[in-house]
């Protein structure tokens, strides 16, 4: 079985993202697994996982933009913006009109301030950690992206919206202040994420089940529990273009030999153009492969300066 590559998987709501990945662990054999990006413990979804040493890739998958489908309970707000806090304001849910008149102004760029309850680190302290322990805390206001923002469906004191945002945007503070623009109060009941990047939920090469090292799941014709390699369609899955050297020029890449020399006059490449390119860091950004094989990813090393190529993280062993 091969020991590196990418799982899609449909995290359950009632388990944590980290308890998600124990099966997964114990199915591969390994303890070098991590997902890519939290999904609360209320909430259902698309969890992107890695394994051995496709683990060097996280940052990558970690900044990808994100689409969901939540369900917002107006009238009652809660400690933690979720359905397993504390009720700790209430108010008259709005009308319809109301929450489609307010929508426009929580899309494009917006400052958001984080859940108190949350993996946000204060002074080497998660928040959630603070909050628990009965402390007070601010959390800062910061920039987020909302592409596209829908009201899917209204049956009050509930409504069912549809989000395209940045990474590092709180579904949860997005209902309570969609409710506080509105004049009323919220949490967030219901969470599903249904794409990241260029990766969408409903394919069937998503594991909708960690139980897979007892014989109960789908395997596929490899027996690799829906471990998939990263290829070049995962790469442009994320958005990424790549160049393609031979085996001489990997061997150079291995030995950390300037990129510009290697890459002097190499073609990009991006066969199947995603239909998501908002992260703009991803532009500056190339994998390297051999073959079938990813060698490397690069970075641009910044506007008109020489070297034009510096490398970000060399897979090739």
């Amino acid at each position: 079985m091969m020991d590196s590559g990418l799982i899609l998987f449909n995290k359950p709501p009632g388990i944590t993202s980290f308890d998600a990945l124990r099966d997964i662990k114990r199915a591969l054999g390994t303890g070098k697994v991590g997902h890519t990006g939290t999904l609360d413990k209320f909430a259902s979804g698309l969890l992107i996982v890695l394994a051995g040493k496709a683990l060097r890739l996280s940052r990558w998958f970690t900044h990808c933009d994100k689409k969901y489908i939540g369900k917002i309970r107006f009238g009652e707000e809660t400690d933690t913006l979720d359905p397993e806090g504390k009720i700790i304001a209430q108010a008259v849910p709005p009308s319809r009109e109301s929450v489609e008149n307010v929508l426009p102004q929580f899309t494009g760029g917006i400052m958001q301030a984080p859940p108190a309850f949350s993996a946000i680190h204060i002074n080497g302290k998660r928040a959630s950690d603070l909050s628990r322990g009965g402390k007070e805390i601010e959390m800062k206001e910061r920039e987020v992206t909302i592409y596209k923002l829908e009201l899917f469906s209204w049956e009050p004191p509930f409504a069912e919206v549809f989000v395209h945002c940045s990474s590092g945007t709180y579904i949860r503070s997005l209902a309570r202040d969609i409710a506080l623009a509105a004049g009323s109060r919220a949490h967030l009941c219901e969470l599903k994420r249904t794409h990241v990047g260029g990766f969408e939920l409903d394919t069937e090469e998503v594991l909708t089940e960690t139980r897979r090292h007892g014989g109960n799941g789908k395997k596929d014709e490899c027996g690799n529990y829906f471990l998939k390699p990263i290829d070049k369609c995962i790469i442009n899955s994320l958005g990424m273009p790549y160049i393609e050297v031979s085996k001489p020029e990997s061997i150079d890449i291995l030995h950390g030999k300037p990129l510009d020399e290697i890459l002097n006059k190499k073609t990009m490449l991006c066969p199947n153009p995603p239909c998501l390119r908002e992260n703009s860091s991803l532009n500056q950004t190339a994998a390297v492969f051999e073959g079938e094989e990813l060698i490397a990813i690069i970075e641009k090393n910044g506007l008109n300066t020489t070297p034009n190529w510096k490398y970000a993280c060399v897979l090739a062993e």
